[in-house]
C-alpha cells in the first residue's frame, strides 16, 4: 500500500464531525463580523454610511470613505496572514507530533528575523520580495537545527525536548539579533518596527507578493492531511499503511516553513496564533487534519484580526502592535498547556 491508496481509503472513510455545517456557518459568520470591525474601527471609528460608501460607493470622496479605503488592504492582509499562521501551526503540531508547537515556539520566527536582520545590515535590503527569501531560508534552516537537536538521545523527538531545543535555538538566536543591531544604529531603526509584528504594513503590493506562498503552504497543507491523521497513529503503522514518512514530514514541514517564513517577512514575527488556532479546532471538531487545517486557517484569520482591532483600540491614538496582543494572550494559555498531562504527544 503507498500514499495514495492511504489518501484514497481516507477520503472513502470521511467522517464529517457532529455539527460541522453549523460550526463552518458559525466561523464564517464571525469572520464577517472581524472584518467589518477591522474596517470600521480603530483610532477612527467609522460609522454604517461611511462603511457601505467606502465599500460600494467610489465616486464619494470623504474622510470616512477614505479611513474605510485605507483599512482594506490591511484587513485583507491580516486574513491572509492569520490563515497562513493557523495552517502552519497545524502543520508542525503534526509533524512533530507536539500539541504545543508554534513557529514562535519552536525558534522559527526567530531564525526567520535573525537571516532578515543579517540582510538589512550586510545586503542593504529593504523590500518585501528580499525579505521573504531571507526568511524562508531562516525558518528552514532554524526548523531543521531544532528538530536535529530534539531528536538526539533517547526517545527521539519528544514534545517536551522539542519545546526545550526551540526555546534554546530561540534566545541564541535573538542574542545575535541583538548583537548585529547594537553596534548598527540604522538596523535597529529599520528593524525595530519589523520585529514587534504588525499587520500595519499590509499594502495590495505586499498581499500580492504574498499570495503565491500562501496557496503553496495551504496546497501542501491539504494534500498531506490524510498521510498526517495515519502519521499521528505513530511511524510504524503509518509505515504499515504505506506512508514514507521521512518524505511525508519533509513536504509537511515545507509548508509550515513557506507560511511561516513568508507571513515573518511581510508581517514580522507574529507569535501563538498557531498555537491558538488549531487549539481552538482541535477541541470542536477533533484531531482529524481533513478538517483541522481549512477550520485552523478561518481560526487564525479569526484571532489575528480581532488581535489588531483590539491593538488599534487599546492603543488609541495609536496602536499597539498585533504581534504584543497575540503574546499577551497566547502566553497565559500555552503555560496552561504545558502544565496539563495531555501534552506529551498527540
Amino acid at each position: 500500500m503507498n500514499s495514495s491508496s492511504v489518501t484514497k481509503n481516507s477520503q472513502q472513510s470521511l467522517h464529517i464531525p457532529k455539527n460541522f455545517r453549523m460550526i463552518l456557518v458559525i466561523c464564517f459568520a464571525f469572520l464577517g463580523i472581524c472584518v467589518i470591525a477591522s474596517l470600521a474601527l480603530g483610532s477612527r471609528v467609522v460609522g454604517f454610511n461611511g462603511l457601505i460608501d467606502g465599500l460600494f460607493h467610489r465616486n464619494i470622496d470623504s474622510y470616512e470613505v477614505n479611513v474605510v479605503r485605507n483599512r482594506i488592504p490591511r484587513t485583507v492582509f491580516s486574513l491572509f496572514c492569520g490563515a497562513a499562521l493557523g495552517v502552519s501551526g497545524a502543520l508542525m503540531q503534526a509533524v512533530t507530533r507536539n500539541p504545543i508547537a508554534d513557529p514562535s515556539i519552536l525558534g522559527v520566527n526567530t531564525g526567520a528575523s535573525l537571516f532578515v536582520v543579517c540582510g538589512i545590515a550586510f545586503f542593504n535590503i529593504s523590500t518585501g520580495n528580499e525579505y521573504i527569501w531571507l526568511a524562508l531560508v531562516g525558518a528552514a534552516v532554524t526548523a531543521v537545527f531544532v528538530f536535529g537537536i530534539g531528536s538526539m538521545g533517547r526517545g527521539g523527538a519528544t514534545p517536551i525536548k522539542l519545546v526545550l531545543a526551540g526555546a534554546a535555538t530561540s534566545a541564541a538566536l535573538a542574542s545575535l539579533v541583538t548583537a548585529i543591531m547594537i553596534p548598527r544604529s540604522y538596523v535597529m531603526d529599520q528593524f525595530r518596527f519589523w520585529q514587534v509584528g504588525s499587520v500595519g504594513s499590509g499594502t495590495w503590493s505586499a498581499i500580492a507578493t504574498f499570495i503565491p506562498f500562501l496557496i503553496i503552504g495551504i496546497l501542501i497543507a491539504v494534500i498531506t492531511a490524510p498521510a498526517l491523521n495515519a502519521l499521528a497513529l505513530g511511524d510504524d503503522v503509518a509505515t504499515g499503511l504505506g506512508v514514507r514518512t521521512g518524505i511525508l514530514r519533509l513536504l509537511a514541514a515545507l509548508g509550515a516553513v513557506v507560511l511561516c517564513g513568508a507571513t515573518t517577512a511581510l508581517a514580522g514575527p507574529i507569535g501563538f496564533v498557531g498555537l491558538l488556532a488549531t487549539h481552538v479546532i482541535r477541541l470542536i471538531l477533533g484531531p482529524d487534519l481533513r478538517f483541522v487545517i481549512p477550520m485552523s486557517a478561518i481560526s487564525g484569520a479569526m484571532i489575528l484580526t480581532v488581535s489588531d482591532v483590539c491593538g488599534r483600540l487599546i492603543g488609541s491614538p495609536g496602536e499597539l502592535e498585533v504581534g504584543v496582543v497575540t503574546a499577551f494572550i497566547g502566553a497565559p494559555i500555552l503555560i496552561i498547556l504545558a502544565m496539563r498531562s495531555k501534552v506529551g504527544s498527540l
